[in-house]
């Protein structure tokens, strides 16, 4: 039952946030450009990617495999930060959503 609680917290933030990229929201595009040097384009797909990820992670009441991508964008979002010079600290939103998920990441895998 935790699971799904803590899929529900994880998939609703996420799909929050991933609603301005989606929209193509000035604001957000300025922020890629500025913090990621990525086009706005480059900002929607990531966008879509989370909004995906966010309505699998929901999906997974009832297939546990569907709360594995979210980890995945999560992974890749930490990497974006990294890379940017962005350092450790701006890794806490991604990262607190990839250590939430990893235990639904562990249960995905029982049989």
């Amino acid at each position: 039952m935790h699971k799904h609680i803590v899929n529900g917290y994880v998939a609703k933030d996420i799909l929050k946030s991933s609603l301005p990229k989606v929209k193509n929201d000035e604001a957000m595009a300025q922020q890629f450009k500025e913090g990621f040097n990525l086009s706005p384009s480059m900002m929607k797909i990531a966008g879509y990617f989370e909004l995906i990820g966010s309505i699998f992670l929901m999906l997974s009441v009832f297939n546990k495999k569907f709360a594995r991508l979210i980890n995945v964008i999560m992974l890749g979002a930490m990497y974006n930060h990294l890379k940017a010079g962005h350092g450790v600290k701006s890794l806490s939103a991604a990262g607190k959503y990839f250590g939430l998920n990893m235990i639904t990441l562990f249960d995905s895998f029982k049989k």
